[in-house]
């Protein structure tokens, strides 16, 4: 009897008493992280001494600092306030540093360091797991299987389909420009790239320009309204008549600029620019500039696999992720005068602002 008694407390005892070990080594464990993640975080506040940046919060970083809807905002403040590069802390011990100055990428880009696993890690369920966030081995052999589709020997066929797209293209405006004097060239461009790359990419027979009715001049006629803007796109497309296809913001001559493109023709009486389209050295310089406001690639990341030292003498330990701002480089008022401000003369010959932009399509080594 007095065994059946003793039994279930003797039991209850070894429960309580393993629910005792186990709490006792949580917590061992929880104290060791807990002096983990401090250290590191010591270590990270020392390696990064050198890269001021706005106050932080020790535990959610500059996360509110970044709570707009877009975070390219506050990093202009630090690109005015910050020269060449900052500190970004993430949490309370996950940080990086932001560089956007054209010295500090030329250091980089000369290196090896792998990407950042933890940044690109996010895009592969959207773009898959492609160029850009491979690395290694098997983006070299991506890349080399893919550089011989963009020899230039193999392209060199194509030229004369892209140039039918384009004949095509300027047949339709003649008809439109004889109707009305305003021309919105959005959808007709678009349009223009769609029945390319359907000849290019897929052997496609026939002209997509032509079979499909587009309506753009009605919307883009005065009686409709126009669109806002619309003479900013003759103007970088090159209409004539427009004055800053030969002249500068201020008003001066640009002789090297001048071209028959800049003929005083009304648009009713056709595109007498469309034999001279490769003579526009105007278009290229809006094309550049709107690249700059809005680079295709706004960011790369890198892990640092061994110590750095930047030109300026500061320097950073192995371990510390980067991150390249190129938005915050080609919005850099040091290097870009009024950089909001849209400027194609930026780009002109014998300009050296030009030299401070990076145009980077892919996130790969080269």
């Amino acid at each position: 009897m007095s065994v059946s008694v003793l039994s279930p407390t003797r039991a209850l005892g070894g429960v309580s008493g393993l629910l005792q070990v186990a709490s006792l080594l949580g917590l061992v464990l929880l104290l060791f992280k807990a002096a983990q993640l401090y250290l590191h975080r010591q270590w990270l506040l020392k390696a990064l001494q050198q890269f001021p940046s706005p106050p932080s919060h020790w535990l959610y970083g500059h996360m509110q600092e970044f709570q707009e809807e877009t975070e390219l905002r506050p990093l202009l403040k630090r690109v005015e306030k910050y020269p060449s590069a900052c500190a970004r802390w993430l949490w309370g011990t996950k940080a990086l540093v932001l560089i956007y100055d054209p010295d500090y990428m030329k250091v980089l880009l000369g290196r090896s360091d792998p990407k950042s696993h933890d940044s690109y890690r996010l895009l592969i369920p959207w773009i898959g797991n492609g160029l850009l966030v491979l690395e290694g081995q098997t983006w070299f052999q991506h890349r080399r299987m893919l550089t011989p589709a963009f020899h230039y020997d193999i392209l060199k066929p194509y030229v004369g389909l892209m140039a039918d797209s384009v004949r095509v293209m300027l047949d339709k405006w003649e008809e439109l420009v004889s109707l009305d004097s305003h021309l919105e060239v959005l959808g007709h461009v678009s349009l223009m790239a769609l029945d390319t790359i359907m000849k290019c990419a897929f052997s496609h027979q026939g002209s997509i320009q032509t079979d499909r009715c587009s309506d753009q001049a009605e919307e883009s006629s005065p009686a409709e309204g126009g669109r806002a803007g619309e003479g900013e796109e003759q103007e970088a497309l090159g209409f004539p008549g427009h004055p800053p296809l030969c002249q500068s913001e201020c008003g001066q001559e640009r002789p090297e600029w001048r071209t028959p493109d800049c003929l005083a023709l009304p648009l009713s009486n056709g595109l007498p620019f469309r034999d001279h389209l490769e003579q526009m050295p105007y278009t290229t310089m809006c094309i550049k500039e709107a690249l700059r406001l809005y680079p295709p690639v706004p960011f790369i990341f890198r892990d640092l696999s061994k110590p750095i030292t930047f030109p300026d003498g500061r320097s950073l330990p192995a371990g510390i992720p980067l991150s390249l701002s190129f938005y915050g480089l080609h919005h850099n008022p040091k290097l870009w005068p009024n950089p909001e401000v849209f400027d194609p003369s930026r780009f002109a010959p014998g300009s050296s602002q030009h030299s401070h932009a990076f145009l980077p399509f892919s996130g790969g080594s080269r």
